[in-house]
């Protein structure tokens, strides 16, 4: 088990001296030190488990030691895995990027290029949206005062109307009894009509409140 614990942290320590080479490798030649590196760390991986085998039949007082020693190395050459697939992702990424820039530097576009009309678009489809709504809160705005001005007329037609029955009753000589009752329905209509007035005045406020 010596022996190989000892060619595997040989190894690892090799794969951590050309993991420093990535950054400085030339486009044309990283591909071939990245597939050097995942060929080195497979076959790590697979002495590890030979070791992690020779380790559980080490004797009982050298097992524990054994098996951290080889956790340890596990750990090392899984911190050097990620740290490829790391600056593969990065190279990957910007390898796409530099394309993209690529492709949109030398695209010629035209007056009927379907990508240009696509943002477009949806700018009109939003503005067309904005100015539906702000119609349509003008549409209630001018309902609600229709109906204040509505309510408005009906209080002074009703005034007008308590005026008439009180003349007429007057003149009919009609008994206080009557008149009284005549009286109590004008306040009954008039406190309906200021509870419908405040009734829409509420309305239109929380209209303007959540859909403004």
């Amino acid at each position: 088990m010596e022996t190989l614990y000892h060619q595997t942290n040989k190894q690892i320590q090799e794969v951590q001296s050309l993991m420093g080479n990535l950054e400085k490798t030339d486009r044309q030649s990283v591909h071939l030190l990245e597939n050097e590196l995942q060929a080195r760390i497979d076959q790590i991986f697979n002495q590890l488990e030979r070791l992690e085998i020779l380790a559980s039949k080490e004797p009982p007082n050298r097992r524990q030691n054994a098996k951290l020693r080889v956790d340890q190395l596990k750990y090392d050459v899984q911190h050097l895995r990620t740290a490829l697939q790391n600056f593969q992702h990065r190279r990957y990424t910007r390898e796409a990027q530099e394309r993209e820039r690529e492709e949109l530097m030398s695209r010629t576009f035209t007056t009927n290029d379907a990508d240009t009309s696509i943002p477009i678009d949806e700018t009109l489809q939003l503005n067309s949206n904005l100015h539906n709504a702000h119609r349509g809160m003008d549409d209630l705005l001018g309902s609600g005062s229709s109906i204040l001005n509505g309510l408005r007329d009906q209080r002074s037609t009703l005034k007008g109307t308590h005026k008439k029955m009180l003349d007429v009753a007057n003149m009919l000589g009609l008994s206080n009894t009557v008149m009284r009752l005549i009286e109590r329905r004008a306040t009954q209509d008039k406190f309906i009509m200021i509870g419908g007035m405040l009734v829409t005045c509420i309305f239109m406020f929380l209209v303007i409140r959540y859909l403004g």
